[in-house]
């Protein structure tokens, strides 16, 4: 699909000046006594992939609401392109991709994507060309005449996608624009959002598949009870919330007879994991203590701390419903 460089497309108003080209600053927003936002700010600059997570009842969805203009927020401010938006202020180069499937179920392919290029304000002479290079972008163009009642999950997510952007915005926000597709679609959506970035769009999208976020974002915004509560790459956020250290898993022969100091014990105690700072400097220690108390390595495995752990780390453990 082509995307024009921002400020390009029909509508999409003056080009985006330097720095981020979306900002959301000090966002309060309460429903009667309950608070969703409570001060909650980010930047998103431009060509970023930034994934935006937190537990259920977080304010991700408020936070995004706010952003596309259907929450009004009671203090704070939202700026786009360097521009500040009333709540009400149509917010021309930006392309919004809900979580529930926005289609028309009786409507085919090409005529979902027809009504919603005239809805963004398309210019009728570019609509055609541009529905054209959706379908090949989504990989739709054989079923672009058949009732999208009929599509699969995957197939829905894509044109669901190609519908929310067919005015080529700027920023585009993607509320678990994965969730309930298979191994196989997801990839190709992660391909399509790869496309809208190449040609200048800057992503921000919730989910809550951390290993998506943690593989294939530039930064992640980590909120909770309303407000930011960390954000940054993957390496800062384990650096500042775990350190720089190592999880190193051994494989034993046997259980030992007792525990080994330093070790804690999984899988029934033929796993022992230890948390070093240094691997090189503290393995050796270890495997000799294993082996001291009668036990050979059979293997050894050295895991880096990854975003799950840096969310739990966070957010804690409790269910969130």
């Amino acid at each position: 699909m082509t995307v024009s460089t921002p400020g390009e497309a029909a509508g999409a108003g003056p080009p985006i000046a330097a720095g981020p080209v979306l900002r959301v600053a000090d966002a309060h927003k309460a429903f009667g006594a309950v608070p969703a936002l409570a001060g909650a700010s980010l930047t998103l600059a431009r060509g970023e992939l930034l994934a935006l997570l937190g537990p259920n009842g977080a304010g991700k969805t408020t936070l995004l609401r706010a952003v596309a203009g259907r929450v009004r927020l009671d203090r704070g401010t939202v700026e786009l392109a360097g521009r500040a938006l009333a709540a009400a202020a149509p917010r021309r180069g930006l392309g919004i991709v809900p979580q529930e499937i926005a289609l028309y179920p009786l409507l085919n392919a090409r005529e979902n994507l027809e009504v919603f290029g005239r809805l963004q304000g398309v210019p009728p002479p570019a609509l055609h060309e541009r529905v054209a290079e959706a379908l090949d972008w989504t990989g739709l163009a054989d079923r672009a005449r058949e009732p999208v009642k009929n599509f699969s999950g995957g197939m829905k997510r894509r044109l669901n996608i190609a519908c929310g952007v067919l005015h080529q915005p700027d920023v585009v926000l993607l509320d678990e624009p994965t969730v309930g597709v298979d191994p196989q679609s997801r990839e190709r959506i992660y391909e399509m959002l790869a496309v809208l970035r190449a040609h200048g769009a800057s992503l921000l999208l919730t989910t809550h598949q951390l290993e998506e976020a943690e593989a294939r974002c530039d930064r992640v915004v980590i909120i909770d009870h309303g407000k930011v509560i960390a954000a940054g790459t993957l390496g800062e956020l384990v650096e500042r919330t775990l350190g720089g250290g190592r999880t190193v898993v051994l494989t034993l022969d046997r259980l030992p007879r007792e525990p080994i100091a330093g070790f804690a014990a999984t899988d029934g105690g033929a796993r022992l994991a230890a948390e070093v700072a240094d691997v090189g400097a503290e393995l050796p220690a270890l495997i000799e203590r294993v082996r001291a108390a009668g036990c050979r390595v059979e293997d050894v495995e050295v895991r880096r701390h990854g975003l799950h752990e840096v969310f739990l780390k966070l957010t804690g453990k409790e269910l969130r419903e």
